[in-house]
């Protein structure tokens, strides 16, 4: 197996404003999630939120601790939220086995514990992505499935944003310490996610898209409401954004999107609305 890891900057509002489009990839896009028998992450300065995937093919993958980390475990002080968005899978931690199939979640607390990924079928391989968030406090593993979450629908055909919200790794459905993660599910016929934009500056956050149909593609919106920009992107990739941006995206199909934040507050509503017609 292979460990790959980067590390991403934080940049200030008024240096995104002068970024071209190669220079605003970069800094924001995570192209590459998933490889064969690889665990890859970004280690963003953003409330020091770690992206990543591991795709277990024809070995088990372990969870290790990078550099940055400085600790011997790669949970010794962190708390660890994953999707499978791939074939049937296993995590095992220390001994203990969660078993998870397709958009299926587990969450880790904090410890000195070993993890490792593997799939079932090597034909039908794992896909597990991950977002983690440093801990202060140490609270129970649990696996979350859809029938475990928090479910909003909102949006209509009408305005091409008619969407099932499931909150999964939330406060509302189990204890964690920042990491909030969960999975919106656009229905056919919509392609807009997360409109009216918003930012909260309280929270940084990391989106993941799949289910995006071979040849399609989403473009996402990124910035400041009155300087916003626009980064394309194919499926199983993310994008991270800061806190001073909004979020939001439209695509050719509908899709899938997994969404991680950590940083100040547990509140979900803490959001602050602009209108269509302010957006520049």
């Amino acid at each position: 197996m292979k460990t790959n890891y980067e590390i991403r900057y934080a940049s200030h509002p008024e240096d995104a404003k002068h970024y071209d489009t190669a220079r605003l990839r970069k800094e924001h896009l995570i192209e590459k999630i998933f490889s064969p028998d690889e665990v890859n992450m970004v280690y963003t300065l953003y409330d020091r939120l770690v992206v990543g995937g591991a795709k277990p093919v024809s070995e088990k993958l372990t969870l290790e601790a990078i550099d940055p980390l400085k600790a011997e475990f790669f949970l010794s002080r962190r708390e660890f939220g994953t999707f499978n968005v791939g074939g049937p899978g296993k995590i095992t931690v220390d001994g203990t086995v969660f078993e998870l199939g397709y958009k299926e979640a587990l969450y880790l607390g904090a410890g000195d514990r070993n993890v490792t990924f593997e799939s079932v079928d090597a034909a039908n391989p794992a896909k597990f992505y991950f977002n983690s968030a440093p801990a202060h406090k140490t609270f129970p593993d649990r696996k979350i499935t859809k029938a475990d979450a928090q479910v909003m629908e909102l949006g209509s055909l009408e305005t091409s944003n008619h969407r099932n919200i499931n909150k999964m790794l939330v406060c509302q459905v189990l204890e964690t310490c920042q990491l909030q993660m969960g999975m919106t599910e656009l229905q056919t016929g919509s392609v807009w996610n997360t409109m009216p934009a918003h930012t909260h500056s309280r929270r940084m956050e990391a989106y993941f898209y799949f289910e995006v149909p071979e040849g399609n593609a989403v473009c996402h919106f990124m910035g400041e409401p009155t300087e916003t920009r626009h980064i394309w992107m194919q499926g199983e990739q993310a994008v991270i954004s800061p806190e001073w941006s909004i979020h939001s995206a439209a695509a050719t199909s509908n899709y899938t999107f997994i969404w991680g934040m950590a940083g100040e507050n547990l509140d979900y509503s803490d959001q602050d609305f602009y209108k269509h017609t302010e957006l520049r």
